[in-house]
């Protein structure tokens, strides 16, 4: 007797691509859904450009390299 196929569940990120002012780009940024929570009003990419930066701020202090400013953001 064959299995019943289970559902897939929905995935717990949300990816962007992020182009910097240096013309730099970063594809495929991953942000938890939980951080884009829009409840209090926010829009998806402010909350999204706030959790990236948070990101590059860790990056840059583990690496010693600052990025430049985001310059766009947008959902994949």
């Amino acid at each position: 007797m064959a299995r019943r196929k289970t559902s897939g569940k929905t995935a717990a990120y949300t990816t962007f691509n992020v182009t910097y002012e240096d013309g730099s780009v970063t594809s495929n940024r991953r942000v938890p859904n939980e951080l884009l929570d829009l409840s209090f009003g926010d829009q998806l990419l402010d909350l999204a450009r706030t959790a990236i930066q948070e990101q590059d701020n860790e990056i840059a202090a583990l690496s010693n390299q600052r990025r430049a400013k985001i310059k766009a953001i947008v959902k994949v």
